[in-house]
Order: C-alpha cells, then structure tokens, then sequence
C-alpha cells in the first residue's frame, strides 16, 4: 500500500488504522458467518439467534453510557488496542473449548455478551478516534475507503467462509479470528498521534452526571443530529433484526442454499464497492447530498420489502442496486456527521447512536425472531421495509430543514 506525502488522504496513521482495519473484518466476516449458520443449525429456532442479537443491548447500553464521559476526557488509542488484545484472547479461549466440547447454547450466549462488551469498547474508541486520523477537508474520501473497505473484503471472505466453515470447522475459525484481532492491536498500536488529556480525568458522579447533561442538551438542539441518529438506529437495527430471518430463509427454503445467501451478500458488496469508489472519485456536491440521500433512503426500502418474493437472479440485481446506492448515502451521512460533531463531545454523541441502535436491534431482533416464527418468513422481510420508510417520513422529511443544515455545513468541530 503507498503512503503518499503531505497534504494528502494516505498519511501513515490513515494507512495504518486501514491496515489494522482489514484485519480485524476478515475474522469478523468469517467468524460472523460460522457463527450465524451453526447457531441456526444446533437450535433450529430463528428466535434462539435473535436472542443473541438482543443480548448485546446489556453492554451496549450501559458500557457506552459509563465509558463515553470519560472518554472524551482521556487518549483513545489505549482502549483500542486493548481492547482488540483482549478480544484476541477471547476467540482463541473460545475456539479451543469448541474443539473439545459440543456447542452449547447457554455458553454460547455468555460468550457473545463478552464480546459484545469488548466490541462497545472498541466501536466507540474506533468511531471517536478515526476522524483525526483523516487529513483536514478529506473527510469523505476517508470514509469512502472504509466504506469500501469492508464490502471488498466481503465479497472475497463469504465464499471462502462458507467453504472454510465446512472443511475446517467453527472452532478453527475462531482461533484464526483471535490471531487477526492481535495483529489488528499491534496494528494500531504503531499509530502516532497527539492526544491531550483534558481537565477531569479522575471519575466522580458529579462529573459524570454534567457530561451527560451537557450532551443530551446537545442532542436537543441540535435537531439534525438527533434526526439522523434516529433513523440510522431504525434502518440498521431492521437490517440486523432480520439477519436471523435470512439466515432462515436460506438454511431452510426449498432451493435455496448457504452457499447462495453467501453469493447473494457477494453482489451487494459488490454493488457497494463499485458505488464507493464512484464516492471517492467524485464526491456529491453539498447542495444535492439531501436530496440523493432520501432519494437512496426510500428506493432500498421499497427494495426490501419485495426482496424475497423475486426469483433468485432479481434477488441479485436488487441487492448489487441496493448496494451501489446504499453505500454512497451512508458514507455521505456518517462524514457529514462526524464532522459536525465538536471532537471534545464525539464519544459522547457516538455512545448515544451506539445505544440507540442497539436497543432497537435489540427490540426488532426478538420481534422478528418471534414474528419468523409465526408468519411466511418473506412477509417479514417486507413488514421491515414499510417500517423504515414509515421512519423515513417522521425523522428526515419531517425535520427536512434541521437535517440538511448537517448535510450542507461545513462542520463544526471545534473543541
């Protein structure tokens, strides 16, 4: 990988959080997969795997909302290569007990509620302290690359961990995964930036309490934000409440297979690493980003809701679309976003989307999981769609104007 010179997008940070990055989504991707299709084929119950979704609410909520005050007053690469460190370990311990003993549900869920916890400490470190990884006024380019990033390592890792999980098993994935998050933390660890330690670092209540009050009256005026979070946390959480609905789907309808939900992942990866090096190219200009990103909002859920009742092939190209357009709308909206936020209240106003989105994940995953259970699993998929454009229509149209200042400016994040 080039690192470019000066006063340009490939700094040696940039690239070396990207590198860190890649290596912790290839074992995500295909620890994700492996553990997505044996929970599914050990319990047979779409709720079963939605519970494990739901479970990650617990410290997704109260990890953020304990840790964010604190740690928008102290350096954030510390807690990201621990916690990568620490997850490392996590996999291997995991990994090895699989090889000796039988899968367990009751352990596999106290397993995913450790992990959940280390992933809230490392998304909100990751999420807080990326941004000053990008050079000023390459903000969408930076995220365009992380936007692509993951897609393109997804359209090679799906496949391959659909072949993997058959010939090497769960367990040896898992090691493998805790041999990519250690790279990963050594990684980051070789980041070189300048963080100050701000006034209060020691815990107390009464400073807790203040940080708190001081980002939720934030949040309140800033009607933009608060619009965007909501929705995003309405849109992901659909999309992760019906995971165990796909999953399903493809494990258990007549002609339809594991391999195929893996290709059919492939296409829209595909479509969104097309769509994102489009992005980096020739990035939409600010006047038209509003109106691309409903545009955007409202095809992919009309997408959805049809999704499943097309023929395999339309399957395809409906996703590769999805993708393509999708991945121009988020990268624009998660850039606009972090850049308007102040950096001295990033961690803060980040630990409230966290939160947000996991407790609708939570909510919608145990929902559906039960609803998979009850009805024609394509009927779900199409009740998610009309949801979130419901969502579409209060939070962005209804507050259109708030919503496009934060699209428009040219940020605000001073300290």
């Amino acid at each position: 990988m080039k690192i470019a010179s000066k006063n340009t997008l490939w700094t040696k940070n940039f690239a070396t959080i990207i590198i860190a990055t890649t290596f912790g989504a290839i074992g995500n991707i295909a620890g994700s997969f492996a553990m997505s299709f044996l929970v599914y084929e050990e319990t047979k119950s779409t709720l079963a795997a939605a519970v494990t979704i739901a479970l990650k609410v617990i410290p997704g909520f109260i990890i953020p909302l304990v840790i964010s005050p604190i740690m928008d007053r102290l350096p954030r690469k510390p807690f990201l290569v621990v916690c990568d460190a620490a997850a490392s370990v996590v996999y291997i311990i995991a990994g090895l007990w699989l090889r000796e003993h039988d899968f367990q549900y009751i352990y596999y869920l106290l397993f995913s509620l450790v992990i959940a916890s280390l992933g809230s400490f490392d998304e909100l470190s990751y999420n807080s302290i990326y941004p000053k990884l990008i050079p000023e006024g390459m903000e969408e380019k930076g995220y365009s690359v992380t936007s692509m990033l993951y897609p393109v390592l997804t359209s090679v890792m799906m496949p391959l961990s659909a072949v993997l999980y058959k010939k090497i098993g769960v367990a040896n994935i898992l090691i493998a995964q805790g041999g990519l998050c250690l790279l990963a933390s050594v990684t980051e660890s070789r980041i070189r930036i300048k963080e100050e330690v701000r006034e209060g670092t020691r815990f107390s209540i009464k400073q807790w309490w203040g940080d708190i009050k001081e980002s939720a009256a934030y949040l309140k005026n800033e009607r933009g934000i608060l619009n965007l979070s909501v929705y995003s946390s309405i849109n992901n959480g659909m999309s992760m409440g019906y995971e165990s609905i796909m999953v399903a789907f493809f494990s258990s309808m007549p002609g339809f297979t594991i391999s195929m939900y893996s290709f059919f992942t492939v296409v829209e990866m595909i479509g969104r690493t097309v769509g994102g090096v489009l992005m980096y190219k020739k990035p939409i200009k600010s006047e038209k980003k509003y109106a691309h990103a409903m545009f955007v909002h409202f095809f992919y859920d009309i997408m959805d809701t049809v999704l499943l009742w097309l023929p395999y092939p339309l399957m395809l190209i409906n996703r590769t679309v999805c993708g393509f357009l999708g991945i121009q709308s988020a990268t624009m909206r998660y850039a606009a976003v972090q850049k308007y936020i102040p950096e001295s209240m990033r961690a803060r106003v980040n630990a409230f989307n966290s939160m947000l989105f996991l407790i609708v994940s939570a909510v919608l995953s145990l929902f559906f999981g039960w609803l998979g259970e009850k009805v024609d699993l394509r009927a779900v998929l199409t009740i998610t769609g009309s949801i979130c454009i419901i969502a579409c229509l209060l939070s962005l149209v209804r507050r259109k104007d708030a919503v496009k200042v934060v699209y428009s400016a040219e940020g605000r994040n001073e300290n």
